[in-house]
């Protein structure tokens, strides 16, 4: 089967015309998760979908939910050999601020890119069905050419990432036995760069917390209670300054139990790749790193795990100025997690941290925003490295292993109901402005993200 590879390439080169065409009929279905006025328009893109799967010989549905339907493919069930699901999700963000965008946002547009590419601008392009119709294009072209796939392949393809994907999880519990596979696939990430292709194997944890601090039962008059009353954005702000020290480490007890240094071959070949920590920076109007003393700026986002204030409110804010002292003040205060850390210990570290610098006469409050671990993709699993060797073939570039410092949660999912790793392997490009106005995809993006995929099926059966 793997000998028809070179054939399959041909194929993608030749039917890309077809293949845009294809995309373009998509993106013009204007899924909108978050808003029940499409309600409609994304029972019509999961229908679009199983369509295009059927017509491919997958035994595929778009099966109802409590939200918007689940689309489900399976082919080649049954048979001997590697078995990979495929996911990604075929609703898209709202369209607001409508007046900044320079084309209808439904209506593809091919637009020269000032570097040679072509850009293709809609809602949806990049996030996330241009990626996600990379991996169906390159089944279509390993059918057209053999009659079969390489390898057995399901398909799951939701209607709700873009509104918190509330129905998946009970979807996946409902039907584990269904989705389980060797390997999950997720086409939701990033290039290293605009020429090197990379392989996402951390993503960082999330626990999420808010305080609010009481002191006075009332707003109290700074010239008559100044300094004798205590004021909850003294002691709030001092609580926050706590929580790092001068050279960026948390001091939150127990924080770093479990977390391990960078394994050196990833440390080495990130030395390697192309990244201009100044530039970096610069891009934001920055200069000096800010996190932990003798880390890297990619160890600091991707490696390391951190402790940020997201949010802060106390006092009169209004227009002019009001001399008050607050009865409240309040933060909002997320940690992200690298492996081998607990997000209920870290929680609890907060919590022990605050409370211990409270007052006896004041009180505090906390309420929890959500939690979640962080996972790393095994680096001698048997998926990784023909994967890599898959992308670098294509893009004649060194794939990279990448590391993220947001989080996904459905590849926390796909490991804890499914007992699943997840390859992430994405064709996007950090200037695609997904959930703006004049979203784009790259041509070669595109392109080259369906031979990509293409070879990573052919290394899978190998």
């Amino acid at each position: 089967m793997t000998d028809h590879l070179s054939a399959v390439l041909d194929r993608i080169d030749a039917d890309l015309d077809r293949s845009l065409e294809r995309l373009f009929e998509f993106i013009r279905i204007p899924s909108i998760s978050t808003d029940p006025a499409y309600k409609d328009e994304c029972r019509r893109a999961a229908e679009w979908l199983a369509t295009e799967l059927r017509e491919l010989g997958f035994d595929a549905s778009a099966r109802l939910t409590g939200g918007h339907p689940m689309v489900v493919g399976h082919h080649g069930q049954g048979a001997e050999g590697p078995h990979a699901l495929f996911y990604g999700h075929y609703d898209v963000q709202p369209v607001d601020p409508i007046e900044l965008w320079n084309t209808p946002p439904f209506e593809p547009t091919l637009v020269a890119a000032p570097n040679g590419d072509t850009w293709i601008v809609a809602r949806g392009a990049s996030d996330d069905k241009g990626a996600l119709m990379t991996f169906i294009e390159a089944c279509r072209a390993w059918k057209a050419v053999s009659g079969d796939l390489p390898i057995r392949v399901s398909i799951l393809l939701e209607g709700e990432e873009e509104s918190g994907s509330p129905s998946l999880q009970p979807f996946l519990e409902a039907n584990q036995k269904e989705l389980s596979a060797d390997v999950a696939l997720v086409c939701d990430t990033d290039m290293w760069d605009n020429d090197t292709p990379a392989v996402t194997t951390m993503l960082r944890g999330l626990v999420g917390e808010e305080i609010e601090i009481t002191c006075a039962d009332r707003d109290l008059h700074s010239g008559m209670f100044g300094s004798a009353a205590r004021n909850p954005i003294h002691l709030l702000t001092d609580i926050l300054a706590s929580l790092r020290d001068a050279d960026g480490r948390i001091t939150l007890p127990g924080f770093y139990d479990g977390v391990q240094e960078l394994p050196a071959e990833v440390k080495d070949q990130w030395n390697r790749l192309p990244f201009d920590e100044a530039g970096f920076l610069g891009g934001v109007g920055l200069r000096i790193p800010a996190g932990e003393k003798g880390r890297s700026v990619l160890e600091q986002v991707w490696a390391r795990p951190t402790c940020e204030v997201n949010g802060i409110v106390g006092g009169y804010t209004g227009e002019g100025f009001k001399t008050v002292i607050p009865s409240k003040a309040s933060a909002k205060v997320s940690f992200r997690l690298v492996s081998g850390q607990d997000p209920m210990k870290v929680r609890e570290a907060f919590r022990a941290h605050v409370k211990a610098r409270i007052p006896a006469d004041c009180t505090v409050t906390f309420k929890e925003h959500g939690g979640s671990p962080a996972l790393s993709l095994p680096l001698d699993g048997p998926w990784l490295k023909p994967t890599l060797q898959a992308l670098t073939d294509e893009w004649g570039r060194e794939a990279a292993l990448a590391g993220t410092g947001g989080s996904i949660p459905i590849v926390g999912d796909f490991k804890r109901l499914l007992n699943m790793d997840a390859l992430m392997v994405g064709f996007a490009r950090f200037d695609n402005r997904v959930h703006s106005p004049n979203e784009k995809y790259d041509l070669s993006s595109f392109h080259h993200g369906i031979r990509s995929w293409a070879r990573i099926l052919a290394a899978f059966a190998r």
